[in-house]
């Protein structure tokens, strides 16, 4: 029995050791997951978070210092009874379609001589681009000697030829025009660029075969280029939306007296200026963060009602240009029908 146990531990003592476990996967993972854990620690400290916390004090009264008062819906029921709440979307709509429009449609214009261009087109692309990379502070102060109510540029330029100086920035049609030039001007070569990316996409054979068909330029620009840069079309038009909606830079440093942030008769308030109006100037953070929610869904409002009006009738672009397609053929199978009927008839 001694030699046999002996044996035993002799023979246990000389067997493999047991291998070891492999990591888990979450262990494995963890070096993947710390070297982008920094961008996600500051999105939630400095994105999540102000976000959320707008959403919570929404629905109190706060001063920005002292204790929170619940108050639940009164502010968003206050905000709807709000007349200078509503003044300030009405200017944000008026001078948002004052700039956009044209915005968008000078751009597909310049992207369109842009593309047909065979000289110094990196040039043009370069001094279009610069304006959306210049401090606004500082082309907002350019526009404002331009529209200046006594010594403008605009004003000596209409006197020079014949006509009266017109008061600019004191008055509501011409505080919002002037606001709205300032974003033309900014964004239009950005825009343009875009669509001249869309442009390149497009095949050259499409241009040639509606060229050998007889289309002119209007109609190859109208009935070709226009229906294939609609997704392009879509993607302007909902972030100009976006960018319109939160107008505020160009009215406060147009303005810069905090006891009329929008100028006279607050013609250039914004919805982005009221807020902060009403959260920095009046400490209302509560109010302040409810009209942020409320700009927040008008401007998911417009961008779903830009994607139906552009985007959204692809499918019904597309079965209409079946139909018609359709509707062609029928027609020219008709007319082959009848002519050889003609010739037969002739024949005999």
């Amino acid at each position: 029995m001694a030699v046999s146990d002996t044996l035993r531990r002799s023979v246990s003592t000389t067997r493999d050791p047991a291998p070891d476990k492999p990591p888990s996967k979450y262990r494995q993972a963890l070096p993947q997951y710390a070297a982008v854990s920094p961008f996600f620690i500051l999105f939630a400290v400095f994105g999540a978070f102000p976000v959320l916390f707008s959403i919570y004090i929404s629905f109190h009264s706060w001063d920005g210092i002292g204790q929170m008062k619940w108050v639940g819906l009164e502010q968003y029921s206050y905000l709807l009874t709000d007349p200078q709440f509503w003044t300030a979307i009405s200017n944000t709509l008026i001078i948002w379609v004052l700039s956009t429009v044209p915005m968008l449609l000078l751009a597909l214009v310049i992207a369109n001589a842009l593309h047909t261009a065979t000289r110094f087109r990196s040039f043009y692309r370069i001094a279009y681009f610069i304006p959306n990379i210049t401090s606004l502070v500082a082309v907002t102060m350019v526009f404002g000697s331009i529209f200046s109510n006594n010594f403008g540029l605009l004003n000596a330029f209409l006197q020079s030829i014949g006509l009266s100086k017109i008061e600019w920035l004191s008055q509501p049609w011409g505080i919002k025009i002037a606001i709205a030039s300032i974003v033309t001007w900014r964004w239009v070569g950005y825009n343009a660029i875009i669509f001249l990316a869309g442009l390149q996409a497009i095949s050259a054979d499409i241009y040639e075969a509606a060229k050998v068909d007889g289309a002119s330029p209007s109609q190859t620009f109208w009935r070709i280029t226009v229906p294939l840069l609609r997704p392009v079309i879509l993607f302007t038009a909902v972030t100009s939306t976006i960018g319109g909606l939160q107008i505020f830079t160009e009215s406060r440093v147009l303005f810069g007296n905090t006891d009329n942030i929008g100028g006279p008769g607050g013609a250039g308030t914004t919805i982005v200026s009221y807020l902060y109006q009403s959260a920095f100037i009046n400490n209302q953070f509560g109010y302040g963060a409810a009209i942020g929610w409320a700009l927040f869904i008008l401007i998911v409002l417009f961008s779903i009602i830009n994607w139906r009006l552009i985007g959204g009738g692809d499918e019904r672009v597309a079965r209409r240009a079946v139909r018609a397609g359709s509707r062609s053929a029928g027609d020219r199978s008709t007319g082959e029908t009848s002519s050889a009927g003609k010739e037969h008839a002739d024949a005999h």
